[in-house]
């Protein structure tokens, strides 16, 4: 047994150290209901996430997703109170300047630092010349999204009929009148009378996140609502028509993106990654949408129900009544997701949603112009930035430093709460999503747990953009961008040491 003195000397010791760990958290970056998020996406995934182009009663509307917590709150004293040191400007040209000029970040790197409480610029270095961001571009996907559809908008992905055996004397109730919970909810209509083969649609809403799970729930509910209006049999038919254009990302088939379209299911994996969890590249469908259709008829079957021939894709009929629906989860939650993973699925899905909201094609290309105007329209500096497509597998895409720490800038604003869930999903260093494995090295170590970052790996391009508690207590806004670097693996710790200097 511990003597007396000893016993006191090390329960104090011990709550020194939780209220010492518990202050280094909160300096860790922003919280999410008192976990950071990230963190908690690692927890439950338990994965490698990747993203980058690396190698190898009547349906209801969701109710509101709280509102992300602040990020600034955290930070103590009041960050009013606090004021960068007066040589911070110049003690970063001093630290950075010689890093960035390092052989490993290619001939001519843009750096950008801000103040993110004033907006202050307190490095910069080819700040305003456009480059290709890669993954980072998912920052302006996010900014662009959640600006536009707000924070609490969810995907639908619906089971309609238009015939008159299918509907009875119920037309279907009041079809805007949803609901939803966090994993995405279903539920069926009630009445209708038929023996006969039934058509049905599965309408494609543009969600990248159907999984398994959600599909088979989705069967249930319209194998129910079905069985209540006495019909057994059905012809299952699959629309898509939401999107235009082009399916295929320009980068070709690619094991980091599925063809893009407005149905699918388990992002279109061909490996046991879609069984429970999505990240990191694996072989994709060439057809997302018919697998989809295919899994549907399956689930429909295991439920006794009779299908009249294999799926096929025709649009659904205009008068069609609504039989069941499933939602995703907020975009809030995408966001995070798509951020913490770097998942282009997501992105390419969160930018074509932009475009239905500005009214535009849900295409490459509408979602270009819909990405662009929003920014725009927020009065951030877009010029000289090409946003070819979300999630940044095109190497075509072209943003500037400055834009990426003016994007991150604009997410801590107190005034746009909306947009929290863009740093709320940064991956930490060191620790989850694309930054799990990095921030090891001597020269980064300071960064590891402290600095919130969106990667971008293409060949001959990295990027790094996020945000870091730096001297004076005080939020920075960083983004680098490095283009022709020799070696994907120089360039990351080079970027990680960079941004590591921040910290001290």
């Amino acid at each position: 047994m511990l003597e007396p003195k000893v016993w006191q000397l090390t329960a104090g010791s011990a709550v020194l150290g939780l209220v010492l760990a518990a202050g280094a958290v909160a300096l860790a970056g922003p919280w999410d209901s008192g976990q950071r998020k990230a963190e908690r996406d690692w927890a439950a995934a338990q994965g490698r996430t990747g993203g980058a182009h690396h190698p190898g009663g009547h349906p209801g509307k969701p109710a509101p997703a709280p509102s992300a917590a602040g990020v600034l709150d955290e930070l103590a004293p009041p960050v009013e109170s606090l004021s960068a040191p007066a040589d911070l400007p110049a003690g970063l040209r001093k630290t950075l300047g010689p890093l960035l000029e390092s052989p490993d970040l290619g001939p001519a790197p843009a750096a950008s630092v801000v103040d993110v409480a004033t907006g202050e610029q307190l490095f910069g270095e080819r700040a305003d010349r456009p480059m290709a961001p890669a993954s980072t571009i998912k920052i302006a996907t996010a900014v662009a999204a959640l600006s536009a559809l707000g924070p609490d908008h969810r995907i639908g992905t619906t089971v309609v009929t238009a015939d008159d055996k299918a509907k009875g004397d119920d037309k279907g109730g009041d079809k805007g009148d949803d609901k939803g919970g966090d994993e995405g909810d279903t539920e069926g209509d009630d009445k209708a009378k038929g023996d006969d083969p039934t058509e049905i649609t599965l309408v494609g809403g543009g969600d990248a996140t159907l999984d398994r799970k959600r599909l088979r729930a989705l069967a249930e509910d319209t194998a129910r609502a079905l069985r209540d209006r006495g019909v057994h049999e059905v012809a299952v038919r699959f629309d898509v028509s939401l999107y235009s254009g082009p399916r295929e990302h320009p980068i070709g088939p690619n094991d980091n993106i599925a063809p893009v379209t407005a149905l699918m299911n388990g992002q279109g994996r061909l490996d046991d990654s879609a069984r429970d969890s999505f990240g990191g590249p694996a072989p994709r469908s060439g057809d997302p949408a018919g697998d989809a259709a295919d899994a549907f008829a399956d689930l429909l079957r295991e439920r006794g129900l009779k299908t009249s021939g294999p799926p096929a894709m025709r649009k659904a009929p205009k008068d069609a009544d609504r039989l069941a629906v499933t939602y995703s989860r907020p975009v809030s939650a995408l966001v995070e997701r798509m951020l913490t993973n770097s998942d282009n699925d997501i992105a390419e899905s969160l930018v074509r949603q932009t475009a239905i909201k500005a009214g535009r094609p849900a295409s490459f290309a509408g979602a270009q112009q819909a990405v662009q105007a929003e920014l725009k329209e927020q009065k951030l500096p877009v010029g000289g930035a090409l946003l070819r497509d979300g999630s940044g597998l095109n190497r075509h895409d072209r943003i500037t430093s400055g834009l990426l720490t003016a994007l991150l800038a604009r997410a801590a604003d107190p005034d746009r709460p909306e947009l929290r869930p863009v740093l709320t999903g940064l991956p930490v260093a060191g620790f989850s999503g694309t930054l799990q494995g990095r921030y090891a090295d001597a020269d980064a170590i300071t960064g590891s747990g402290m600095i919130r970052a969106k990667t971008g790996t293409l060949t001959g391009v990295n990027s790094l953009a996020g945000t870091v508690v730096g001297p004076g207590g005080r939020l920075l806004a960083f983004a680098f961008l490095a283009e022709k670097a020799p070696g994907p693996d120089t360039a990351q710790r080079a970027l990680d040491h960079l941004s590591a200097e921040l910290t001290s």
